[in-house]
């Protein structure tokens, strides 16, 4: 049996009693970085054997995990954070055991797109999750004018290294269109941050800005806001 297992986005207290008995019971637990997952495991007791899969050795692995679902093992499948198969390759292996027949059962918890929609403000009866924009910003706002035209609350994720490139290609294809920014959901430093996407660069820049940081003005890398981050409209 597969079990898909959600774990905690950040803070260690939000995994469920039945997420801790499932990873203490199968065989093996397949997951994106082993080192983030053994730390998971560390703190609830949990000694079960790790197995990596991740975007880059899911064609190979994942062979190699339905042989062992075929077997007749159990296999619990984890994220870095969150439920496994949005915005992570558990898809893959997720069909291939459907398409074994081999029975796969969800185990639910924690998302970050969830947990950034309650707390935005935003309708929630009807929305959009898009994932992760494009990396070009030609492309970037293409797709945002697609997104604008839904008649839903959109959700996007959006890594720290290029969000204030979104944020700005925001500005220009949503105007003065209303925005929270979700920065580190469930963690130590979680924030809301809600405005225009222009007005919220803004703020992220000046926070984060080479003076601030005590850096010279001319360094290369600019300003780098921390954490991960989820972006309601």
């Amino acid at each position: 049996m597969l079990y898909i297992v959600s774990t905690p986005i950040g803070n260690l207290g939000d995994i469920t009693h039945r997420a801790v008995e499932v990873l203490k019971a199968v065989d093996l637990i397949a997951c994106e970085d082993t080192r983030r997952t053994r730390i998971l495991c560390s703190a609830y007791g949990i000694h079960n054997p790790l197995c990596s899969y991740y975007e880059y050795n899911k064609v190979v692995r994942g062979e190699y995990l339905c042989g062992l679902l075929k077997e007749g093992k159990s296999i619990a499948l984890v994220s870095d954070a969150g439920t496994p198969g949005i915005s992570d390759p558990g898809f893959s292996l997720i069909r291939s055991a459907l398409e074994a027949d081999i029975p796969v059962v969800s185990i639910p918890g924690p998302t970050a797109l969830v947990s950034a929609l309650s707390v935005s403000g935003f309708p929630a009866n009807r929305f959009f999750f898009e994932g992760f924009l494009p990396v070009k910003s030609a492309a970037r706002k293409k797709r945002l004018k697609e997104l604008a035209d839904l008649k839903a609350t959109v959700v996007v994720y959006e890594s720290p290294h290029r969000i204030l490139a979104s944020l700005d290609d925001m500005a220009g294809v949503l105007g003065k269109r209303p925005v929270a920014v979700v920065r580190e959901v469930t963690k130590k430093f979680e924030e809301v941050l809600r405005g225009d996407a222009g007005s919220i660069a803004d703020r992220l820049r000046r926070r984060h800005s080479p003076e601030r940081a005590g850096l010279p003005v001319s360094a290369k890398e600019g300003p780098r806001p921390k954490g991960g981050f989820v972006v309601v409209f």
